[in-house]
């Protein structure tokens, strides 16, 4: 006697839905390749750009006549 409730394996349905995630992350990984890939070295120069605040040219503060830039007796 058999019954609507019996569970039959489908190992062609398995292998299918297996197939189809890795399509799936397969088309994830060439889409992101894609879109946010690496396109090599900017073309742009930005030049170096001092950035210590008393010899930057966009400097807020007046050059401090010793090199380590504090106030005191010679930048002690």
């Amino acid at each position: 006697m058999t019954t609507d409730t019996e569970h039959t394996p489908s190992i062609l349905k398995s292998w299918l839905i297996i197939a189809l995630l890795v399509l799936l992350i397969i088309f994830k990984g060439g889409l992101a390749i894609y879109v946010i890939g690496d396109l090599g070295q900017p073309d742009w120069d930005y030049r170096p750009m001092k950035d210590v605040p008393g010899e930057s040219p966009y400097a807020i503060y007046e050059k401090l006549p010793y090199p380590q830039h504090v106030r005191g007796a010679k930048g002690e």
